[in-house]
């Protein structure tokens, strides 16, 4: 499928939609404010809060749970927005149901594990409520797609994705790394689900936020999903990451919204689509071999302060080993691989030959 069919929800006469709130409910007075500040730029369309956040260690702040639910409604009152709050099991649907939001989103850490999306698709049957996605933690596509398969299965028929990035062990820049390959490979299989792009935990912090963002409307992504807190230094969670309400709107309003390439005709041959494919897959092999250098100079370092050689003659033999297994695997040609592998190694050795001539 590669024409993208018309979405049958989450339309609106503007682009893109804007889904705006902090982190985490941390008070009433905060949960109110942050929305009525929203409220005041003009720009946002759904407002959002975590009121269950799972953390990696059990002494992290894990959300107020369930007296945050009201706060969030009173929002709705004062302000109009819908509502919309991340669950992660059946008992936080049932919970959020009881209380009429209007928006749920299933996390990175939850879609990962096909049990917890089933047991929130199994709570969710004979109830028409919109259901948003997040992609799961490593860049797994199949789960991503499996996860919405489920809802579907379970009569949910309002369903969009949320990309929000992929942890990486050796990123260095991004929080997640976007790895946009992905999230335009998820379209590619299902063009009428409607695609949000979360900067927020793309970028870890303020300053890329704008950047990311741009990138997601220029590659024709629905809308975004950005964090926003009255006082973002003290935020309980996720600080780094979250922005005022004026400056999420100054944000919003310097986008620039190019044409849809759905009505640009010559984008819409498959030669153009595949050309964009490569371009964000190319970005990512450079992210990745600023990475690898990054590691080779710290090694240059430890050479040196070692009174150590430069070349490892041994390690190369097993990098040349390595490297012509992966060509055989993946149908690459061996002088292919050789050229592009020895091109790396003579930038590592460029690079570790810097650190040894560095106070000469």
């Amino acid at each position: 499928m590669n024409k993208r069919k018309e979405k049958t929800w989450l339309t609106i006469d503007k682009r893109p939609i804007v889904i705006a709130g902090p982190c985490s409910a941390e008070s009433e007075k905060q949960v109110l404010e942050t929305a009525q500040r929203l409220k005041a730029t003009d720009r946002v369309d759904i407002l959002r809060a975590g009121i269950w956040k799972p953390r990696t260690r059990p002494n992290s702040f894990e959300g107020v749970g369930m007296v945050g639910l009201p706060w969030m409604v009173k929002a709705k009152e004062l302000t109009g927005f819908p509502i919309t709050v991340e669950v992660a099991k059946a008992s936080h649907v049932e919970s959020c149901l009881q209380f009429g939001i209007d928006i749920l989103w299933i996390g990175a850490r939850t879609t990962v594990n096909p049990f917890a999306v089933q047991e929130i698709a199994d709570a969710l049957k004979g109830v028409e409520i919109p259901v948003l996605v997040k992609n799961p933690i490593n860049p797994d596509l199949s789960l991503w797609l499996g996860g919405i398969e489920r809802l579907e299965k379970a009569g949910i028929k309002e369903v969009g994705a949320i990309h929000r990035g992929f942890s990486n062990l050796g990123e260095k820049f991004y929080r997640n790394r976007p790895q946009w390959q992905i999230p335009l490979e998820f379209r590619r299989h299902r063009p009428d689900i409607p695609m949000i792009n979360d900067p927020s935990h793309i970028c870890g912090r303020r300053d890329i936020l704008q950047q990311v963002g741009q990138k997601a409307m220029d590659l024709d992504f629905d809308g975004l999903m950005i964090e926003s807190h009255i006082d973002p230094d003290n935020a309980w969670s996720d600080a780094k990451q979250q922005i005022t309400p004026e400056v999420l709107g100054t944000m919003i309003r310097d986008m620039e919204l190019r044409e849809d390439y759905e009505d640009v005709q010559p984008l819409q041959s498959k030669l153009e689509y595949l050309r964009q494919e490569i371009n964000h897959i190319d970005d990512e092999l450079m992210n990745l071999l600023s990475n690898r250098m990054n590691i080779a100079r710290q090694i240059g370092k430890y050479k040196k302060d070692n009174n150590m050689t430069i070349l490892q003659i041994k390690r190369w033999n097993q990098i040349i080993e390595k490297s012509i297994n992966h060509a055989n695997e993946n149908k690459l040609s061996k002088e292919f691989v050789m050229k592009f592998i020895a091109a790396i190694h003579d930038e590592s050795i460029n690079q570790q030959e810097k650190i040894f001539r560095e106070n000469d």
